[in-house]
């Protein structure tokens, strides 16, 4: 069958864009070939610094041909719905519609549209132009005096089709100056000229002898491999980092890895100040010593080409910025060391942390307030936290901070081991900041706990306190972030934290709550148990977690399973009869009245139950209350085979009715089983 080739070839498309645009590219023209009928085998989309491309196989050589019958308005219908049926048909009279009987709705017209299949290649000469002309880029950019936008400008376009074995049709259409055909273009240096292509297989062959590799994960593991075999021939090892290792491998096409080293002296700086000085300006990798660990003063280049002299000038040319940024780093590093946190602390009044709420100053005043409620509550000592609160922030006015801002509280912690200050609080001064994310490490130590917790709250009550809560996708202070770090920092290290303590917002605990959801579901729980056990004024989240759990634990035994349905069925039959009734059954148990022994059963049962799960919830044990319910199994399901609930005897009935509510109310003592799905 036959298959598309197609490539988009433009000047340098960022590295941060490409492997998304191949995606959004494959999407694309695959979407509009199903919707025209024409259903594929597979498909394929890559990029290179210079290029997009995209291959379809099993294309059909023609869309189906269809048919499809639309349905009209009555016959008799008025002329100007008849004449809007016509129009939507594409019928020229109403002659040309057949009509079709009804027996409730009476005779109608029915327009039968039949439409021949069209080529492939036709379909495709629609398709791509106007794929390139959508093209989702978030800032295209226009050139020359033409007005097709894209990323960069597109300088050619292959476009063929056809069967294997045979010489493709070139898919002809233009693009502002750029017609479209089978050719494209080598490595910008080493093989610049132009190269014929048929199909997608010939043109990868092609692309490598033009020294182009395609594959972007091709180019990654190329990178990796031979950064890997370099760094143990020295005895180091690499230390990977897979977002820059994207990066570059989206900055050349035919990736060739060196090494170069820097001035030994430079490792007196911070690893980490090393590592983001030698990332951020050169994009190169850093490595460590395979026996200490220790960072070592070399680094791995990626070039786009192979050079004459064996890279040596790539490689001078290197080190000498590289010396001359870690030159800068160390220059910063050793200024900041001789003027003391505490001195920076005037500066923050200078920072505007937001319009409304006040400098980095007041925040820190807040911060150190917070923390020092915080402290007791999870074992910390209240002066360190306190003390790691007023200098978390300190470290944002240094040089090393304003130069690499992702090194805040990093270097924070270095400034203040160097000035004595005590390990706890400086850990506190780098960890407060975390969790940053789903992945990032959580704080286990007492001092960084209160002072991490005092930075999420405060931004959290802070931005409520101002209506600037998150929208939709919109969260531009990542105030989600914040409050999945609070519930990470709590459920993590076990911690018994009334929220409301410190969360006077509703709204504010509510925002918990669905954050709480978010972060159980993503770990496999079922949202309904959340519901079914949180409500409006659930503060303790690690209390929450532990009933989710142990909920879940009881709905997985087959005496659960039971018992939700037993709760089910007497819910439905109270609900039903509390409608009808006009009332709601809540009066104590007539015991006179229990005419059955498995009435009589159950309501000693539900006594029983209701006194245990009340002492035990008394005494925080969830898990034995929930295994308290458990035990209702057998006698509920007694009751329900066999006592008749709507007994002819009023009084009867109305008593086993407050006895099913009993059943009810006792169960929800422990969770909302109404809100548990099954």
């Amino acid at each position: 069958m036959p298959e598309l080739l197609l490539e988009l070839f433009s000047e340098e498309i960022p590295a941060r864009l490409q492997r998304r645009a191949a995606e959004d590219l494959k999407k694309s023209v695959t979407d509009a070939l199903v919707e025209k009928g024409l259903v594929y085998e597979s498909a394929g989309a890559f990029a290179t610094p210079r290029r997009l491309a995209l291959t379809v196989t099993g294309l059909p050589a023609a869309s189906p041909d269809t048919r499809e019958e639309r349905k009209g308005p009555k016959v008799g219908a008025p002329q100007q719905a008849l004449d809007g049926f016509l129009r939507a048909a594409g019928l020229s009279s109403i002659d040309q519609a057949t009509v079709q009987s009804d027996e409730k709705k009476g005779d109608f017209y029915v327009a039968v549209i039949e439409k021949k299949g069209a080529p492939a290649i036709e379909i495709l000469r629609d398709i791509l132009p106007a794929t390139v002309k959508s093209f989702p880029w978030g800032k295209p950019m226009r050139w020359g005096t033409g007005r097709l936008e894209w990323v960069r400008p597109l300088r050619a376009i292959t476009a063929t089709f056809g069967p294997e074995g045979e010489e493709p049709d070139v898919i002809e259409f233009e693009l502002g100056t750029v017609t479209s055909g089978n050719t494209t273009y080598g490595h910008r240096f080493m093989a610049p000229d132009a190269i014929k292509v048929r199909r997608f297989d010939d043109y990868v062959q092609a692309l490598e002898k033009a020294r182009v590799v395609l594959d972007i994960d091709r180019r990654k593991q190329i990178i990796r491999t031979d950064a890997e075999q370099l760094a143990f021939a020295q005895g180091l090892d690499l230390i990977v980092d897979e977002g820059l290792l994207e990066e570059v491998a989206g900055l050349v096409e035919w990736p060739v890895v060196m090494m170069g080293s820097f001035d030994e002296a430079f490792l007196k700086v911070p690893e980490e100040a090393i590592i983001a000085t030698i990332r951020a300006n050169q994009k190169c990798f850093c490595l460590r010593d395979a026996s200490t660990g220790k960072l070592a003063n070399k680094f791995i280049l990626t070039s786009n080409l192979i050079a004459e002299d064996d890279g040596k000038t790539i490689v001078a040319g290197n080190e000498r910025v590289i010396r001359a940024r870690l030159s800068d780093a160390k220059f910063f590093y050793e200024t900041d060391l001789e003027t003391p946190l505490l001195d920076n602390l005037p500066k923050l009044e200078d920072v505007v942390f937001h319009a409304k709420l006040g400098t980095q100053a007041a925040r820190v005043a807040r911060i150190e307030k917070l923390a020092a409620e915080i402290a007791p509550l999870v074992g910390a000592d209240v002066e360190d936290a306190k003390r790691a609160a007023k200098l978390s922030k300190a470290d944002l006015p240094t040089g090393m901070v304003g130069e690499f801002p992702e090194l805040q509280g990093l270097m924070g912690r270095y400034y203040a081991l160097a000035q004595g200050e005590k390990p706890e609080v400086a850990t506190a001064i780098e960890e407060h900041y975390k969790p940053l994310g789903p992945s990032d490490r959580v704080p286990t130590e007492p001092v960084s706990i209160a002072v991490a917790l005092a930075d999420k709250l405060d931004i959290l009550t802070g931005f409520w306190s101002i209506d600037e809560k998150p929208t939709g996708s919109k969260d531009p202070y990542a105030l989600r972030r914040a409050a999945l770090g609070v519930i990470r920092l709590i459920v993590d290290n076990r911690l018994r934290l009334a929220l409301g303590r410190f969360v006077s917002d509703v709204d504010l605990l509510s925002f918990f709550h669905d954050r709480l959801k978010v972060s159980l579901r993503d770990s496999g729980t079922r949202h309904d148990l959340v519901d079914a056990v949180i409500s409006s004024d659930s503060d303790d989240i690690l209390q929450i977690v532990s009933r989710v759990n142990a909920l879940g634990s009881l709905l997985a035994a087959e005496d659960g399973k039971a018992l939700l349905a037993g709760y089910k069925r007497a819910a439905n039959i109270l609900t039903a009869e509390e409608k009808k009734d006009g009332r709601a059954y809540a009066d104590p148990i007539d015991a006179a009245r229990l005419s059955t022994p498995e009435e009589q059963s159950l309501a000693a049962a539900i006594a029983r139950a209701r006194t245990d799960v009340i002492a035990r919830l008394e005494n925080d044990d969830y898990a034995g209350a929930i295994s308290v319910l458990a035990s209702l199994r057998t006698p509920v399901d007694a009751f329900f085979e066999s006592v008749l609930v709507n007994d002819p005897d009023p009084a009867i009935r109305a008593n086993r009715l407050n006895l099913l509510a009993s059943l009810r109310d006792t169960m929800h003592l422990v969770a909302d089983f109404g809100k548990v799905a099954g």
